[in-house]
């Protein structure tokens, strides 16, 4: 019932299989048949101005700079420094967080809170208490969320160790109740109670009537109907895929974690990164990274090729072993809970709702593009057979471990023909990237990012920049705290963390807080900073001037600082990948920032999850029109504007194999509904009964291996276990597809929204709609009739309406062949 927001950021599926066949780390492409260069849109294209915001030219200039620019952010950032005294204003402003034990305190005063919450709803009898019912249960898993959604993200990106381990155990504090309040009988008999009253549900408003029905859901996938015994199993069954889901993710390791190989063996690899390999003449080659990725692309002896692949693919045991005992754990809680498999527990409230539409969909999908990927393959195959070194090695036919060797030659041989790979960095630095997702939002939406000095202690690292997100007519309504330069030791994935939710502070809530800012040695100076724990508030114009926490955002990315050295300053300069990757996180950010619902439990991104990948999805069309480029784009010395052209150039030859690109997701979709299936069920444990000789792996690579060997053209070798790293299993269990069918949705909007008005993507009256339409409602209002809404008339018959003939009109029907039409990335989070 009661569940946080955050899960397993979705990443860049190139990412994701570093360990895997891909080798690109972010592959983009977009639609080129726009027409307009940059250049001659740029008249009509000028920077946003607006009459409410008089300071917006300094907002956009020093966006930029401080992103940009290391002298103007090193002044930028002391300013807040020497005006507190170093004061320390705790994490996220969090008055709690000021120092690792300041977690403990939090958990505790916040479950307080909760107790009371649940004490007054189970007391409840009269018909205007039980009114309150859906409100105070979504309060409740406010205040859950708030604890279990920060200290989450805290343990994983902190560099305190003090501190991870303090938001450790929060986390498993707050995370073990919600998991009892879930099995809690009364809290769900008396939402029942109340939904049945027809007074009540009268009075509900409509959110409130969804947010009930939400509810209600995740009780009956709780096992909230079963006897207390069957309960408290669920619980412990729930604790442990936790548990055991974590740890899966956390320690991804090949089962040979180094090869080691003489030098002369990675003939055609980078010499300087072979240098830096080799010790006493020997090269000592990690299994998983860059290197072994970089290795399967240049390497020309095919049977070093083929030994780097299969350590490469082959997981160790152990993680193997926490795989299975993670999908054996779901299926039985899903048994427990009377559904078929996890798939159809899990799938119940999303858009597709079976196991059996995904399926369709997937099938659908690779069978359509079944001849892209197959020309892909003979084009590779004839660079082969022109190999005389392939003459030993199979010349007929592309072996796994040639795919990315071959591919690499091909692209490289694509771009050699345009221009230099490194052209259009020049005009993508950091900073001017984000001034121009400032100027697309305010040009579309009327919203924009304005750098805020963040306090002492408010962030964690030196190296984060705060933005506040301002509407020109709601003033206040977001906040984003920026960690986008790599550093040692934090994560490689591009990920985006929804760290508070927007929600309606009630005025009963706003008395309790006044209680706890008058208490003697209190962290709060007012009522107001009490309510939201010293989070960012403001009053919402949209409903009546009532104060609403503001949603409190964390965008991580990884790129690449510019050298100290580097003449004139140079800033971090991005590619045209790490661009798109900028935008689709922004996606999600922008669907947390508009989804401004007075019930945390549908705002933002909190809707179904084969939903909430198409504001993020979209966004990738953004990075390569004409008319958004000619918004920003241009060169960091000169400040001349980027000819579009280049862009699609650059587009062109990404999209040369899209087609084993989307083979590959449909592998991943595929093998993922098969472990969320009811197979896991039947598999044997290991050390059991007439089993003890059973090696970990064997029954989930046995699936693996079938599902390569349904749906991918090139057979994946025996012997290898590359599912012990698709971390997504934990986060996204069962719904792995999303992606797919996200990118079928997004391009019909693309086309009938975005590409209808006069002025295509940078049109205010798309945004309206698009605001309005999908963005708005968060996951107040049912995924179909977002997008029924935005399409209007043109194409949307029978969305709203439901019904399985929406599916397929969407899943596997018109659709599907458009998919390939759209910008090729893979981010998710």
């Amino acid at each position: 019932m009661l569940k946080p927001t955050s899960k397993r950021p979705w990443t860049c599926p190139s990412c994701l299989r570093q360990q895997g066949r891909s080798t690109r780390r972010c592959l983009v492409t977009s639609s080129t048949n726009r027409g307009a260069t940059a250049a001659a849109a740029s008249s009509a294209f000028d920077p946003p101005a607006s009459k409410v915001a008089p300071g917006l030219q300094h907002d956009d200039r020093t966006l930029r700079q401080i992103f940009d620019s290391a002298s103007v952010w090193k002044d930028f950032s002391s300013k807040t420094r020497h005006h507190y005294g170093g004061k320390n204003a705790g994490l996220f402003q969090n008055k709690y967080l000021t120092r690792p034990e300041g977690f403990q305190d939090f958990a505790g005063v916040t479950l307080q809170k909760c107790k009371r919450i649940v004490a007054n709803v189970l007391a409840y009898e009269t018909t205007d208490d039980l009114k309150r019912v859906a409100k105070d249960l979504d309060r409740l898993s406010d205040l859950l969320c708030r604890v279990i959604d920060l200290s989450d993200f805290v343990r994983a990106v902190h560099p305190d160790r003090k501190v991870q381990m303090a938001a450790t155990q929060a986390y498993a504090m707050m995370f073990e109740y919600m998991n009892v309040l879930n099995t809690t009988t009364g809290l769900n008999d008396q939402l029942k109670k109340a939904s049945n009253i027809p007074e009540v549900w009268a009075s509900w408003s409509e959110m409130e009537r969804e947010v009930a029905l939400i509810l209600m859901k995740d009780f009956a996938k709780s096992a909230i109907d079963l006897s207390e015994e069957d309960r408290a199993a669920f619980v412990d069954m729930n604790n442990e895929v936790a548990e055991v889901g974590n740890e899966f993710v956390e320690n991804m390791a090949a089962e040979k974690p180094q090869l080691s190989l003489e030098s002369s063996r990675l003939k055609g690899m980078d010499p300087m990164v072979v240098r830096q390999l080799t010790r006493w003449g020997t090269v000592s080659l990690p299994a998983v990274g860059m290197a072994p990725q970089l290795a399967l692309r240049t390497v020309e002896d095919t049977e070093t090729r083929r030994e780097i692949y299969m350590a490469n693919r082959t997981s160790s045991q152990e993680n193997l072993h926490r795989l299975e005992t993670l999908l054996k754990r779901r299926a039985e809680l899903a048994k427990l809970s009377g559904y078929e498999s996890f798939a159809h527990m899990t799938l119940t409230d999303k858009m597709a709702q079976t196991p059996e539409a995904v399926t369709s969909f997937l099938d659908a999908l690779a069978k359509d593009n079944a001849p892209q990927a197959q020309t892909e393959l003979a084009e590779l195959l004839e660079i082969k057979k022109a190999d005389a070194r392939a003459a030993s090695n199979y010349p007929v036919e592309l072996n796994a471990w040639d795919r990315d060797y071959y591919t690499a030659q091909l692209m490289s041989s694509l771009r050699s023909k345009t221009r230099k790979s490194d052209f259009l960095s020049a005009y993508f630095s950091l900073g001017t990237v984000m001034q121009g997702l400032s100027r697309l939002f305010h040009r579309l939406y009327g919203i924009r990012l304005v750098p805020r000095e963040a306090m002492p202690g408010e962030t964690w690292n030196s190296d984060v920049r705060k933005l506040d997100v301002v509407d020109d007519h709601e003033g206040h309504i977001a906040v984003i705290y920026c960690d986008l330069f790599e550093r040692a030791g934090k994560s490689p994935n591009p990920a985006h963390f929804t760290l508070r939710c927007s929600r309606k502070i009630e005025e009963e809530e706003i008395a309790e807080a006044a209680q706890i800012s008058s208490q003697s040695g209190s962290p709060f100076t007012t009522a107001q900073e009490a309510a939201n724990d010293g989070l960012s508030t403001n009053f919402n114009p949209r409903d009546g001037n009532a104060l609403y926490q503001l949603p409190t955002i964390a965008l991580i990315c990884d790129f690449a600082l510019p050298p100290p050295t580097s003449a004139g300053g140079r800033p971090t300069l991005l590619t045209f990948r790490e661009v798109t990757t900028l935008f689709h996180e922004m996606g999600h950010a922008l669907h947390s920032i508009c989804g401004r619902t007075p019930l945390q439990n549908v705002s933002g991104t909190r809707c179904a999850t084969d939903f909430a990948e198409l504001p993020s999805v979209l966004m990738e069309n953004f990075a390569s029109a004409p008319e958004v480029l000619a918004l920003w784009a241009r060169h960091w010395e000169t400040d001349q504007p980027l000819d579009a052209g280049r862009v699609a150039e650059r587009v062109d030859v990404e999209r040369r194999m899209q087609g084993s690109e989307i083979e590959s997701q449909v592998l991943l979709g595929m093998l993922d509904q098969r472990y969320h299936s009811s197979l896991p069920l039947h598999w044997p444990v290991q050390g059991g009964e007439g089993h003890s000789d059973l090696v970990p792996g064997d029954a989930s690579s046995a699936v693996y291996q079938d599902v390569w060997k349904a749906y991918s053209a090139v057979p994946e070798p025996a012997g290898t276990s590359w599912q012990g790293f698709f971390g997504h299993l934990f986060g996204y269990g069962a719904t792995y597809y999303s992606y797919l069918f996200d990118r079928a949705i997004a391009g019909k909007i693309w086309r009938d929204v975005f590409q209808r008005f006069p002025h295509g993507a940078v049109d205010p009256e798309a945004g309206r709609v698009f605001r309005e339409e999908v963005l708005r409602h968060g996951g107040g209002r049912d995924g179909w009739s977002c997008v029924a809404g935005a399409l209007g008339e043109r194409g949307a018959q029978g969305l709203a309406e439901g019904g399985e003939g929406r599916w397929r009109r969407w899943g596997d029907g018109e659709y599907i062949t458009r998919i390939g039409d759209l910008p090729w990335m893979g981010v998710v989070s």
